[in-house]
């Protein structure tokens, strides 16, 4: 390895609603099937908000997880990093209310808005604060509530996403174990073909923009597929070069979890066989910046990540933005 780790994850935490729809469900909703489903995604079902569950409800709760692994108190935080784009409000930040619902009183908190690379990106600021000597405790949260922008007429979108949250919480490194490296990237060209258009300064929430449904996911499947494809073994050619380390000493690579064909050819790209792998997007379907934290924990928590494993994670999502990680655990 070329470089020592700067910084550690030292506390996961991840966070589900109660609701569970099905891809049965979905078949009594829109012109779709399971089989259909299953086969071009993968995902069989998805945790759905209740009415009156926002973003900051699901970060506070996956928070609380990994600060009690972690043993840090939320009074020792000095940073709270929530990404999202579905975030409570407008403004102020949905790390705001996390710090109030969790009473961390001494950090600073601020929302970054990366789409489904949030928390990639989180973790590389994370890595960068703690290499500036002046914070020694981040928080980072990966947290959406994805079907409040669904189109559930849209049988192409509608049954792809999934709502959760996944927080860490990151310390500097003991020496040995941590963040080896990370690699962001983004290309706004391509912004146009995934995108939610309403809400913003460009186009406003009015009946007009409503009519014309602009405040749901609007997504060119096949593109945002074939450019996924290429910018995840793009992130993982990258990360690993800068790690200085072949495909063969990563132990267990966690994709983000948008699609079973797009994490396959990854994969194979990659030269990472399906066993070393972390696929569980039949259960939760695409949470975006959650869905990286939240296969995080629960590979720590049922053991398939173990003490001592090198982890690559790697994502794609809206901006175009995409980004990978080495850690070793």
């Amino acid at each position: 390895m070329k470089n020592k780790p700067i910084s550690m994850i030292v506390g996961t935490g991840s966070s589900v609603p109660s609701k569970v729809l099905s891809n049965f469900d979905l078949e009594k909703m829109v012109d779709t099937s399971d089989k259909w489903i299953t086969e071009r995604t993968g995902i069989k079902y998805r945790y759905i908000a209740n009415n009156g569950v926002v973003t900051s409800d699901l970060c506070s709760d996956a928070a609380l997880k990994a600060l009690e692994e972690a043993k840090v108190l939320p009074k020792e935080l000095d940073v709270i990093i929530v990404a999202t784009v579905t975030g409570d409000v407008k403004f102020p930040a949905t790390a705001c209310y996390v710090q109030q619902k969790i009473k961390a009183v001494n950090a600073v908190a601020f929302d970054i808005s990366a789409a489904c690379s949030g928390y990639i990106y989180s973790l590389t600021l994370a890595n960068q604060m703690i290499m500036s000597n002046n914070f020694k405790t981040v928080l980072i949260i990966g947290g959406e509530i994805l079907t409040s922008m669904v189109d559930w007429t849209d049988r192409n979108t509608c049954v792809l996403f999934g709502d959760g949250a996944g927080a860490n919480v990151i310390k500097p490194s003991d020496g040995e174990k941590g963040v080896i490296t990370t690699y962001i990237k983004s290309d706004g060209q391509l912004a146009h073909l995934l995108t939610t258009p309403g809400g913003g300064s460009k186009f406003p929430i009015n009946h007009r923009t409503v009519e014309q449904k602009l405040q749901f996911i609007h997504m060119e499947g096949r593109e945002v597929f074939k450019h996924a494809v290429k910018c995840m073994s793009e992130s993982v050619e990258k990360v690993l070069q800068q790690a200085n380390m072949s495909p063969e000493e990563i132990d267990l690579m966690i994709p983000h979890q948008a699609n079973i064909r797009i994490i396959e050819a990854t994969a194979k790209r990659a030269g990472i066989p399906m066993e070393r792998v972390l696929v569980n997007i039949d259960r939760y379907g695409n949470t975006s910046s959650a869905s990286i934290p939240i296969a995080l924990d629960e590979a720590k928590r049922n053991g398939r990540l173990k003490e001592g494993d090198t982890v690559l994670m790697v994502v794609f999502g809206g901006g175009f933005t995409w980004g990978s990680a080495i850690v070793k655990f």
